[in-house]
């Protein structure tokens, strides 16, 4: 009998971690308008120390999140990640396992250490700081056959060797003729934003939020100026322009924006509950984008699904709990109406 490798219609490939949310109303805010990508800090006292009556936990990362969305929505998606030989990372399988996400694509590394998050949420408001520690997924490989069968491949940001990693997707790009959608993280943008650059050149879909394409615009074109930086509309063209197909970009409180190369669309933000906890907030948008045009479906669409799935998403603490399964989705879409701009 020969062993069939199963095919996925979507491997979300990125970071696996545990994450562990501290909530406090103790932090204090500070504007700091003049950092254009940082216009808010958080302070606590120096050496100070601080009860927190409650804690939670949660699988996170980015390429976990999505493929959550993806299967909560009903699409036939994995996590292509790595993961350590130990508790947390035999946690986060039996975690998986619950969700009935494949673990096939978590592979296991007996030298590290699963990936671990410490999140603080601010309670007066559910803003989150993240401090977190990447050990297993700075030591990603992309094995080749892994991706043979796919039809899509969604990359978020890569730890360790990941200008390697990137090309090795380009290159199966071309091999294996799968679809490609990018998320890309602020730190890969910082460090080379010109292997970054290539990855989008060829992407169907790039998700991202508004801090990450300045950042992106600010390294490629230089000297303009803040007004032209906080245009979403011209952020959104120079995407595109980029090699982008389709691009969708969050805001935090003010919404996301999404453009085609012919239609800009904008919706403001919509959220189920109290918001809670903003962890995951843009991968849960990302996951209902994205599987509105796995569905077909236009931008308008898309900016629907991933304004409802993220308005659930930040009434619960982490990433996972309150994603959106289909049924539950589609008794938000009327509610949510996006406003196109052209």
């Amino acid at each position: 009998m020969f062993f069939i490798a199963p095919s996925y219609r979507v491997i979300c490939v990125g970071s696996t971690s545990k994450d562990i949310f501290f909530p406090t109303d103790e932090g204090i805010i500070i504007a700091t308008p003049e950092d254009i990508t940082s216009q808010q800090k958080i302070a606590f006292e120096l050496g100070g120390k601080y009860r927190v009556e409650n804690r939670y936990e949660a699988v996170g990362g980015v390429a976990t999140n999505v493929s959550h969305g993806l299967v909560r929505l009903g699409h036939r998606a994995a996590c292509y990640s790595k993961i350590g030989n130990d508790e947390t990372g035999d946690w986060i399988l039996d975690e998986f396992k619950q969700e009935k996400v494949p673990t096939d694509l978590l592979s296991v590394d007996t030298l590290a250490k699963t990936d671990l998050s410490a999140i603080i949420v601010l309670t007066q408001n559910g803003e989150r700081t993240i401090f977190h520690n990447r050990d297993a997924n700075e030591k990603l490989e992309i094995i080749d056959e892994k991706f043979k069968n796919t039809e899509w491949v969604f990359v978020s940001a890569l730890n360790g060797d990941w200008r390697r990693n990137m090309k090795k997707i380009l290159l199966l790009k071309e091999r294996y003729g799968f679809s490609l959608a990018v998320n890309p993280g602020q730190h890969n943008i910082k460090e080379d934003v010109s292997a970054v650059s290539a990855m989008i050149a060829v992407s169907d879909v790039l998700v991202l939020n508004k801090d990450e394409a300045i950042e992106l615009v600010m390294q490629t074109k230089k000297d303009l100026p803040k007004e032209r930086l906080e245009d979403e509309l011209f952020l959104l063209e120079t995407l595109h322009r980029a090699g982008a197909k389709i691009v969708g970009m969050t805001d935090g409180k003010r919404g996301a924006w999404s453009f085609d190369g012919k239609e800009y669309w904008f919706c403001s933000i919509h959220t189920r509950n109290k918001v809670i906890d903003t962890t995951g907030a843009g991968d849960a948008f990302g996951s209902g984008f994205f599987s509105a045009l796995l569905e077909g479906r236009s931008i308008e669409y898309g900016l629907k699904y991933g304004i409802a799935n993220s308005g659930s998403v930040v009434g619960e603490y982490g990433a996972i709990k309150g994603l959106l399964s289909q049924d539950i989705l589609k008794t938000f879409l009327g509610k949510i109406v996006p406003e196109r701009l052209n």
